[in-house]
């Protein structure tokens, strides 16, 4: 990490938030190379206020942005999980084109080459690229001009502070884990996990158990997307002699779930939370590969052990906690921003890697098929000079986070870049309610896809199961219909659909 690009991180993505929140700005024709202001929030579903989510959602900034510009209600992840799904939309490949569909194993698959790279691909063309905090799954200096990094899992402690000790060590998977850490963040001690939950995924292992919520009552700064906020804020006076393209990675409200104090307060008690929808029964009509999915505990925790130790209404708090910190941190780049020259000549796109559930289908985490995992919040906001942009508008047509490279493509008038797949989102921006007859693919482990559709999602297994749901009438895909003779025809055509799709993508 070098200075440079910590400072050059700030600046494009307060430019990027000052246009969204300045009401008043100047239309005027936009440069033929305008900025960008690139948000990535991970983990993110649909609980923002403008996609009423969650009734107890608050993200006022976030809904400002909705207002400012184009929020796309069904838009999908290339792979509901972080490696993949950010491979995906940074290179323009697919997991089906890359073989990178997990976050282990042989799954991880190998980086696509670095000549696809969206970031470089705008150096070449005369933009100065800044990075800071969490775009790729990990940090990715060699992406960028100037990128600044910084401890943001663990936040507000360290990998090392959060590791057990020998010691402790054998308390991790017992049902009272108990690992401690002396003079800690804020100048006290701490006993984590603050939910006291035994670990299940790595109960042998001395790193920290992620699987875990609750506040912590630390300064701001403590935070590590407050310091990814505070390198922006810095930086926004700096001059610019190129476009510059910004990308700007918050971690929260990936887990653990730790957020500060405030944002705790800032919710209803834990006895008043909403949990989200859910039935009983629902993994009664699904196959066995789907049920597994479900059951599996690979990127969190499993719904029975939340349960029994009557954690669900503190987890839906922590949750919703992180996600109002991040909007806190938002809020203060499109303060600043709004006092930057830039206000009118930076395109922001806010976007989530992918969902997560909490849950629902008794699945905590992502890496599933289902709509609350591959669904995500995607907000485009033009510059002012962009003056055939539909504003505040809502679009329900089936879109792809692939779609943004090309999309971005367009309206920075770079190169054409030969390799990528994706649509330009821009006919969409100028006509939300412009219909395409779209359907738009998601791939969880090779073999393992869903289909989103305006109307319909269907998903198929690598083992030939298959599931079909009809959106506008079962919105929560509690009632598989694959199995009922009145929907063979539609499950049909949805299945050569799906066939039709990967041939193009393979």
């Amino acid at each position: 990490m070098t200075a440079s690009r910590f400072i050059r991180h700030c600046t494009v993505a307060t430019l990027g938030c000052l246009l969204a929140v300045h009401p008043h700005a100047v239309a005027k024709e936009t440069p033929a190379h305008p900025n960008v202001l690139f948000i990535a929030v991970d983990d993110l579903n649909d609980w923002i206020g403008c996609m009423k989510g969650h009734p107890q959602a608050r993200t006022p900034n976030m809904d400002r942005l909705a207002q400012r510009g184009v929020l796309f209600t069904n838009a999908h992840c290339a792979a509901p999980v972080c490696l993949a799904s950010r491979t995906a939309l940074f290179s323009g490949r697919y997991p089906d084109q890359t073989g990178v569909f997990s976050n282990w194993g042989e799954t991880k698959g190998k980086p696509p080459a670095e000549s696809l790279q969206m970031p470089l691909h705008f150096s070449a063309s005369g933009y100065e690229t800044l990075g800071a905090g969490k775009l790729y799954h990990s940090a990715s200096p060699q992406f960028f001009d100037d990128y600044y990094d910084t401890e943001n899992r663990w936040s507000p402690f360290t990998r090392e502070q959060a590791k057990y000790t020998d010691a402790e060590l054998p308390s991790k998977g017992s049902p009272k884990p108990e690992h401690r850490i002396q003079n800690g963040p804020g100048g006290r001690d701490w006993i984590l996990p603050l939910n006291g939950l035994p670990s299940e995924r790595n109960p042998d292992s001395k790193e920290g158990e992620s699987f875990d919520w609750g506040p912590v009552d630390v300064s701001d700064d403590e935070m590590g997307d407050t310091r990814v906020t505070n390198w922006a804020i810095q930086k926004l006076g700096e001059p610019r002699a190129k476009p510059f393209f910004l990308g700007t990675g918050f971690y929260r409200p990936h887990i653990p779930l730790f957020a500060p104090q405030q944002d705790f307060d800032a919710l209803p008690p834990a006895e008043a939370i909403e949990l989200p929808a859910s039935i009983p029964d629902d993994l009664d009509d699904l196959g066995e590969a789907g049920k597994r999915f479900a059951l599996d505990p690979i990127t969190a925790g499993t719904h029975k052990l939340v349960t029994n130790y009557d954690q669900w209404k503190p987890a839906v708090r922590a949750y919703l906690a992180c996600i109002t910190y991040v909007d806190r941190q938002i809020g203060r780049l499109m303060e600043e921003l709004e006092k930057s020259p830039h206000t009118g000549n930076t395109w922001i796109i806010l976007f989530s890697d992918h969902g997560w559930q909490l849950g629902e289908k008794q699945h905590w985490g992502k890496w599933t098929g289902w709509r609350t995992s591959t669904r995500v919040p995607l907000i485009i906001v033009p510059p002012t000079g962009f003056g055939d942009a539909a504003r505040g508008k809502a679009c329900t047509e089936p879109v792809s986070l692939m779609d943004l490279y090309p999309t971005l493509i367009e309206v920075c008038h770079l190169a054409k870049k030969e390799g990528i797949s994706g649509q330009s989102l821009v006919p969409l921006l100028k006509n939300p309610s412009l219909e395409t007859g779209r359907a738009v693919v998601t791939a969880f482990d090779p073999g393992n896809h869903s289909l989103s559709t305006r109307e319909w999602r269907y998903m198929r297994y690598a083992n030939g199961e298959e599931e079909l749901y009809d959106i506008q009438a079962d919105p929560h895909e509690w009632h598989n219909l694959a199995h009922f003779p009145a929907h063979q025809a539609r499950l049909a055509g949805l299945r050569q659909k799906l066939d039709e799709e990967l041939k193009i993508i393979r």
